[in-house]
């Protein structure tokens, strides 16, 4: 157990460590520390998402009984993983504080830094708490074996986090005017909304057929606790859905009715900072 612990403690902080150097040696590229600091980030997140949705992938569809079927590599993964959202929470920092020298407040100390980041991220930095102090122990110690079909589509929920990096790299580079930047919009739509708003009515549907009940009978069947989970779990997905659709909309708006006003893009690149890792025309990573 600690060895994979131990391993992704080395694996993501590495990474991210090695491609922010390799992108600053890159002669071609000419990034400075700040461009290097938020690629590399978008980058780690991206390959965490690629290998936690593959492992999601592999797990959900090897469990034929969705109750007892177990597979090795969902309390592997968990266990590789947890250490990637402590980290990803100094990444976030790290990404905020660049920006904020940009914008010229290199002046302003680590302290006040922090809680301005906590302030502005505090969704996404409640997100990463609670999947390392309730998640990870409810997966790996509570389930006792069980359910691992469920945990293997909760996985598949990072399946959206590539396309959000990707926008959120183009927002930073100004290529929200191109095919690449409209297509990976398109696809971060249809992504986010199948794999975290529709994963959880999936997930009622199958333990349903299951057990032979209708979906609309399946949470008065289940523990109370379930479905509060659930709703916890549920509640920031919408949300920031419903800022990517609003980011999305914008765009289409812009699209049709010409060059926007400056007050209105300086808004949008407000919204676009981050998220989750998860919605990038308004929000994340981000969900990130």
């Amino acid at each position: 157990m600690l060895e994979l612990v131990a391993a992704g403690s080395l694996f993501f902080p590495g990474l991210y460590l090695l491609s922010k150097r390799c992108l600053k040696q890159v002669p071609s590229l000419q990034w400075d520390e700040g461009d290097a600091v938020i690629i590399s980030a978008r980058l780690v997140s991206s390959i965490q998402a690629i290998m936690a949705s593959t492992a999601g992938y592999i797990i959900a569809t090897s469990c034929h009984d969705i109750i007892e079927d177990q597979h090795w590599l969902t309390s592997s993964y968990i266990l590789f993983a947890v250490p990637y959202f402590v980290y990803d929470i100094y990444a976030m920092f790290m990404c905020y504080r660049h920006k904020q020298q940009v914008k010229g407040h290199e002046g302003s100390g680590v302290g006040s830094a922090l809680l301005n980041y906590l302030r502005k991220e505090f969704m996404m930095v409640l997100h990463h708490v609670v999947m390392v102090t309730v998640c990870f122990p409810v997966s790996v110690f509570w389930r006792q074996g069980k359910g691992d079909f469920f945990q293997g589509c909760m996985f598949l929920a990072e399946l959206s986090t590539p396309s959000v990096c990707l926008g959120k790299i183009l927002i930073q580079y100004k290529q929200q005017h191109t095919l690449l930047h409209k297509v990976n919009g398109a696809l971060m739509l249809l992504t986010f909304f199948g794999c975290r708003i529709l994963l959880f009515p999936y997930m009622y549907w199958a333990y349903g057929r299951h057990v032979g009940l209708p979906l609309h009978s399946v949470p008065l069947a289940i523990p109370l606790h379930y479905n509060l989970g659930a709703a916890l779990l549920m509640a920031p997905q919408v949300y920031w859905f419903s800022l990517i659709c609003r980011g999305a909309f914008r765009l289409f708006k812009r699209g049709a009715g010409g060059t926007p006003k400056p007050r209105e893009v300086k808004e949008e690149r407000e919204r676009n900072g981050h998220a989750s890792e998860k919605g990038y025309s308004s929000v994340e990573q981000s969900t990130k």
